[in-house]
């Protein structure tokens, strides 16, 4: 095993329950996840999303602050309040939805996100394209 060293955070920035990292990390390590995500918070206001301008589904930076049922189809707004109210209830912990895109599997993952109380702080979206996964046989290993 190596050596642990612990010493000031990379740059000024927060602990987390495992750890500390500063905002420019937190940043670059968001941006970097193979998933694109978006956050709404407890009130069903668009609050953050991550990799800006290369989504599968683009969004302006003029998202953040609206409402999260302003940003769906007329037609799915009925399954995203009852997916959002299913969590503000603590009847459901995630969902998931997969459709084809323009030639692509797009997987489509929302998951509510509580603090270690249980209180309901938002809905964390996580989309993803996995039509190279869905291609895998057999077995690569790193050893």
């Amino acid at each position: 095993m190596g050596k642990i060293v612990r010493g000031a955070p990379i740059t000024k920035g927060g602990k987390f329950l495992t750890g500390d990292l500063g905002k420019g990390v937190l940043d670059a390590l968001l941006e970097t996840l193979p998933v694109e995500i978006s956050f709404v918070d407890e009130n069903d206001v668009v609050r953050y999303f991550n990799k800006d301008g290369n989504r599968i589904f683009p969004r302006p930076p003029s998202v953040i602050g609206r409402k999260v049922q302003d940003c769906h189809p007329k037609k799915s707004l009925h399954k995203v309040n009852q997916i959002l109210e299913d969590f503000k209830n603590n009847r459901r912990d995630s969902a998931e939805f997969w459709i084809d895109l323009d030639n692509r599997k797009i997987c489509i993952r929302y998951f509510a996100v509580r603090d270690k109380n249980g209180n309901y702080l938002g809905c964390l979206e996580v989309t993803q394209d996995i039509t190279k996964i869905q291609t895998i046989k057999g077995e690569k290993r790193l050893l």
